[in-house]
């Protein structure tokens, strides 16, 4: 296994179109999985318990996310044998290292989303001012 993980390790790149790489760029640049992954580094969660806390998700999308998740191995989905049935989800390991990565991420955010809002209001005002000059 670990000569896979090294094979496929040397033919990365995720410039080339085709290269598996992009999917995994796709799915941890995903606002979803950067939210959901926030919440678990603290603890597991059950599903309904996760929509509650991340406004905005759909019951499908949060089901759709964590399905992905489990399959990339971020995420360990474990179903508890009560009536009815309740499922707990966790971050892995590997999800943990993702998790840490992300954290300089949310203190960038933190530190520059009021710089970027104003920036955009500054882009917004000026496209409108040239958009209605224009005959």
């Amino acid at each position: 296994m670990n000569a896979l993980v090294a094979a496929l390790a040397q033919q990365a790149d995720p410039y080339v179109a085709q290269c598996p790489t992009r999917q995994v760029l796709d799915r941890i640049a995903d606002k979803w999985t950067v939210l959901i992954l926030g919440l678990l580094v603290e603890r597991p969660y059950r599903f309904n318990e996760m929509r509650r806390a991340i406004d905005g998700i759909s019951q499908k999308m949060l089901s759709q996310t964590l399905r992905r998740l489990e399959r990339d191995g971020l995420v360990l989905r474990t179903v508890i044998p009560t009536t009815p049935v309740s499922v707990d989800y966790a971050i892995t390991p590997l999800g943990h290292t993702l998790a840490a990565a992300l954290d300089p991420l949310f203190a960038w955010i933190t530190a520059n989303f009021a710089q970027i809002t104003v920036a955009q209001s500054r882009f917004d005002a000026t496209t409108a001012a040239l958009t209605a000059r224009r005959p």
